[in-house]
């Protein structure tokens, strides 16, 4: 049996939609600070009230990713992550059911995949370049955001990122953004722009658009909403 039908199996008999679950989406071109914003979300509320999920930890084995013209892995088009995964380990979580997975470290040799360990909440937070590609993806969801900036802004941060965190030369990362990021970005998350319930601009910084969604999200759990 492929993997893809015991997926399929395992979550057949759940909803695609609980009444009690409320799922945001979040998504924005590579360095447009989608991880500092998550970050920043966290620290109001406990792991009991909001679950983050991130498309990061579903990346498909290097070995698995596509190559340009060049012979360069491609890891920014929606194929180099497991989306068929993630969605059902959304499912999964959507009808109160545990999730594990193992850590996508990036080609970082320095650091040690460890074991992430997903819970159940009233409130999810899927996180990702491509969470609204997928229709059963963007139809899951109550709140769609974007998290937006310039092109200077994006790449000096993919710079300090890709150097310091994944050990990726510099070479690498600007090649990377003008063949991969860019072309991805304008196919399968810039047709979203308007489609979406809330683009944030951070180009300086989001801190306006952070408020007021830590202030909603208070809303709902203190208030009642579940």
């Amino acid at each position: 049996m492929r993997k893809i039908d015991k997926l399929f199996n395992q979550v057949s008999f759940m909803s695609l939609k609980n009444s009690n679950c409320f799922i945001i989406g979040i998504s924005g071109g590579s360095g447009s600070g989608k991880t500092s914003f998550i970050r920043d979300i966290k620290e109001h509320f406990t792991d009991e009230e909001i679950c983050f999920l991130s498309q990061d930890d579903y990346y498909k084995p290097r070995e698995l990713q596509k190559e340009d013209e060049n012979g360069i892995k491609n890891f920014d088009l929606p194929e180099s992550i497991e989306l068929d995964e993630f969605y059902f380990d959304l499912v999964k979580l959507n009808n109160g059911m545990e999730v594990e997975r193992e850590e996508y470290t990036f080609n970082n040799e320095k650091k040690s995949p460890g074991i992430l360990h997903f819970k159940p909440a009233p409130i999810i937070i899927v996180e990702g370049l491509f969470v609204f590609y997928e229709p059963k993806l963007f139809n899951m969801m109550d709140m769609k955001i974007i998290i937006h900036a310039t092109d200077t802004q994006k790449i000096i941060r993919r710079i300090k990122r890709d150097r310091v965190e994944r050990n990726y030369p510099l070479e690498d990362v600007l090649y990377r953004y003008e063949h991969h990021v860019l072309p991805s970005f304008e196919s399968f998350i810039s047709p979203f722009i308007n489609k979406v319930d809330l683009v944030i601009n951070n180009n300086k910084h989001y801190d306006m658009g952070r408020d007021m969604l830590i202030s909603y999200l208070k809303t709902l759990v203190y208030k009642g909403r579940f």
